[in-house]
């Protein structure tokens, strides 16, 4: 099997290019990764360095918006895993134009591209934020994309896309939708990986609002492990939330965070809060769950405590991204 991999030098790809290779997926055992990443700042070849030397990782520096070179990459691929996009939120609100062009017309290019060259199978990776927020319950996979910001307004933008791509030409796209990931080689803008490094450095940790907004998470791995059961055993046209269990607010997870370092609530800075900041995500995994049976691995306390413990003895991974 031949997998093309986009954004596979970022925190979610990456983890799964180095599960695959590692022999952590046995149903893509002996598979040949091609990994296409255009290494922004939150792309990284040390992101891979454990698996670098594997003969069977074949990485190409290169943007999804290259037409030319998305369609010789698709050559003889049986599959297509869609990691690429531009992913902060705080980003977009401040310029939405890059999450347009990757997430939108890079999604639409690489679509294009795989029903030209007959790939078998396309694995999209969207995102729980496409819904928009939900005071109680949870989002089934036929609720209705209310996206409230320009970053998830691209993801919902391209899960569309794809959509439109399996009903127009039949196409095999699987969409999966998860909630937060937390895990080792986050870029350090995220809120976990951010507020670890400022607090292994004595510096303060910025607190949203009045830090009531509502997540769940999942490990990154738990995420990946998901991902590739979609890809085996996933139905075309489908989509597949993939939930975590581990609902927090904000400032639960804050203090779990000062506690695992030590530290106390006088390092919390209180900020302005997030412009159409939505109060709380939660998808219902069910699907997931009983139809390619799916549940997360990781515990969540002890997934967080292993998190913590990357980070501060990995400075030589983090300190450069955050003096750049």
């Amino acid at each position: 099997m031949r997998l093309l991999v986009t954004g596979g030098a970022g925190f979610i790809g990456s983890t799964f290019v180095r599960r695959v290779l590692q022999g952590a997926e046995p149903a893509l055992a002996g598979a040949d990764l091609v990994v296409l990443d255009k290494l922004t700042y939150a792309g990284n070849e040390a992101n891979l360095a454990p698996v670098a030397a594997c003969p069977a990782l074949h990485f190409v520096k290169g943007d999804i918006t290259d037409e030319s070179l998305v369609a010789e990459l698709m050559v003889g691929v049986d599959a297509v895993v869609h990691f690429a996009a531009e992913s902060h939120v705080d980003r977009s609100i401040l310029g939405a134009d890059p999450f347009v062009l990757t997430n939108v017309v890079g999604t639409q290019i690489l679509l294009q591209a795989a029903l030209h060259a007959g790939v078998p199978h396309f694995v999209h990776i969207s995102t729980d934020e496409v819904y928009g927020s939900i005071e109680s319950g949870s989002w089934l996979e036929q609720a209705p994309l209310e996206p409230n910001s320009p970053y998830s307004a691209s993801k919902a933008s391209a899960d569309l896309l794809a959509r439109a791509y399996a009903r127009t030409h039949g196409m095999d796209v699987r969409i999966t939708r998860c909630c937060n990931n937390y895990g080792p080689y986050q870029y350090p803008e995220k809120v976990i990986p951010l507020f670890v490094t400022n607090l292994l450095d004595g510096l303060p940790v910025p607190l949203y609002g009045d830090g009531l907004n509502v997540r769940d998470w999942v490990h990154v791995e738990d995420h990946c492990r998901a991902i590739a059961l979609v890809l085996e055993r996933g139905q075309a046209g489908e989509i597949y939330n993939i939930g975590g269990g581990t609902e927090l607010t904000n400032t639960a997870l804050t203090g779990l965070l000062l506690d695992a370092l030590g530290a106390n609530w006088s390092r919390v800075q209180p900020v302005v809060d997030r412009k159409a900041h939505d109060r709380r995500y939660s998808v219902d995994w069910t699907k997931i769950r009983t139809q390619l049976g799916y549940a997360p691995q990781v515990d969540f306390a002890a997934g967080l405590a292993a998190t913590v413990r990357w980070y501060a003895e990995h400075r030589a991974w983090w300190e450069p991204l955050k003096a750049a």
